[in-house]
């Protein structure tokens, strides 16, 4: 394969991509499917059945497993009697997947974090940041499609954050014992 400059936007996209999918690999958020429960605890909590929403408020944490999500205010949406969408809100709200035997922790923030489980999405809106592995990846929104496991990013729309632009920190990949440098 030919490697000239013509082909530099090529790569970087390349590199760019491999980036999204180290960070992409841990934002599978809450298994519904599970045999784990979701706990949830809050300050106060409002539950209507026939919206099907339960409003939690004040210093809200959601567990299931390792996994956490904190927030000040978090809503839990049901349809046909199954949790199928989780909404958070913060000043910044935040979101852990604790390290598994293939991938790294995963930390992210944002001042809304919503989950759709039947649309496979995991977004972060609003200020979201995501680290894994030394790895950060910032934006005004965030998606990740837990399904395809695409990652799609933009930056401010107003242009006061971030100068409107996505940015990313890769760290060099880690050298074993038998691999060369080049």
């Amino acid at each position: 394969m030919n490697c000239h400059l013509r082909n530099k936007p090529r790569l970087l996209r390349r590199i760019a991509g491999a980036a999204l999918l180290v960070l992409a690999s841990q934002a599978q958020a809450f298994d519904l499917n599970s045999d784990s429960p979701i706990k949830v605890s809050a300050d106060q909590a409002r539950l209507d059945d026939a919206k099907g929403t339960a409003i939690y408020t004040g210093d809200v944490v959601v567990r299931q497993d390792g996994t956490e999500l904190t927030a000040d205010k978090v809503v839990l949406y049901r349809e046909q009697g199954a949790l199928n969408r989780i909404e958070a809100h913060g000043k910044p709200a935040h979101y852990t997947q604790p390290k598994t035997a293939d991938t790294a922790k995963t930390d992210a923030e944002a001042m809304t974090i919503i989950y759709a489980a039947g649309e496979n999405r995991i977004t972060f809106i609003e200020k979201a940041v995501i680290h894994q592995d030394g790895n950060v990846f910032k934006g005004e929104e965030i998606n990740y499609d837990t399904a395809t496991r695409v990652v799609t990013a933009s930056g401010s729309r107003d242009g006061n954050d971030q100068d409107g632009r996505v940015e990313m920190v890769i760290q060099p990949r880690q050298k074993t014992g038998g691999e060369s440098g080049n």
